[in-house]
């Protein structure tokens, strides 16, 4: 009888200590009553990534403070590149503008502004053994060979000879570390920042480089010699060489071809430069000029059409500066 007596008297304190947790429990905070409640944690589900609306991109672009820029960015396959209104020198759109790369073949563009700017162009040059080792790119000059500085100038800018940069260059200043002086010393005068020439062929060195904004300084400038706009626009053209004889210089630049109105001016590509152009085309009155640097193919002729549309579609008061997103800059 003793015995049943205490059992019972265990089960009625065990009742009386339940009643009293779950008192204490349900006096908690939700927090932590809910936590306490929490089975424990299993490995979470993978969450599927949300595409943003077109709402939440919208919001964060800048707006454009002009009706003949679109909203949409222009999705250039270049690292850097600018479109600029030959005539008035105003940007209209510029895509990491002021960023250092190499200019690879379009340094010919300032080697041929200095050699015109020279003037004399009718007097021969004489090719030197210097001249025939350059390599890459040539129109295999001969040493004891000699031309006039204005058919090395259509070797330069057609064929984009190496050889023929050297001879010019050599020829203008006494040495290639002189006629890269006068090269950073012009650069200057138009007003570059990021500029630094140390070749007037563009082979790779790193101390060799320039910038969108820059390269379209040079253009603009060498664009209002009217010789170089002569031979930039120039298809294809005859070289005539006593040791090699005839040949058929064709142009590089595409777009003279596939853009209506194009009048120049120069392609380049180096390793390490990768593809990088300069353009230039003309409609209605207007001039405008183009600069892709460190791009693809067809990266270099799709990015230089939309940015030669895009300045030849703007009137020349009224627009600011447009960036790679659309909005002023």
């Amino acid at each position: 009888m003793c015995f049943l007596l205490s059992l019972l008297l265990l089960l009625a304190q065990q009742k009386a200590f339940a009643e009293q947790a779950s008192q204490k429990a349900s006096a908690l905070p939700d927090f932590l009553l809910a936590a306490s409640k929490k089975k424990p944690p299993s490995k979470p589900a993978a969450k599927t990534p949300q595409k943003p609306s077109k709402k939440s991109v919208a919001s964060t672009a800048p707006v454009s403070t002009s009706k003949s820029v679109p909203d949409d960015e222009m999705h250039l396959a270049a690292s850097g590149a600018i479109a600029l209104d030959a005539i008035s020198g105003e940007t209209v759109y510029a895509k990491n503008a002021d960023s250092r790369h190499y200019p690879a073949s379009t340094t010919k563009i300032m080697t041929a502004l200095i050699v015109i700017e020279s003037g004399s162009l009718q007097q021969e040059v004489e090719i030197t053994k210097s001249d025939t080792l350059v390599g890459e790119s040539s129109l295999d000059l001969v040493e004891g060979e000699k031309f006039s500085r204005q058919q090395l100038l259509y070797g330069l800018l057609l064929k984009s000879a190496n050889d023929v940069a050297h001879a010019l260059g050599r020829d203008n200043a006494g040495s290639i570390e002189e006629f890269a002086g006068k090269m950073n010393s012009r650069a200057r005068e138009l007003g570059c920042i990021s500029t630094h020439f140390m070749n007037p062929h563009g082979l790779h060195h790193l101390e060799h480089y320039t910038s969108p904004r820059d390269l379209g300084l040079i253009a603009r400038a060498a664009m209002q010699q009217p010789l170089f706009r002569r031979i930039v626009s120039t298809r294809e053209a005859l070289w005539s060489s006593s040791t090699t004889g005839e040949r058929t210089l064709w142009n590089h630049n595409h777009l003279l071809k596939s853009f209506p109105g194009c009048c120049g001016v120069k392609t380049g590509y180096t390793s390490p430069a990768q593809q990088v152009l300069v353009s230039a085309a003309v409609r209605d009155g207007r001039e405008a000029i183009a600069v892709v640097m460190h791009s693809d193919k067809p990266g270099i002729w799709e990015d230089s059409k939309k940015l030669l549309e895009r300045a030849l579609s703007f009137s020349v008061v009224g627009f600011g500066e447009q960036t790679d997103r659309g909005g002023p800059r």
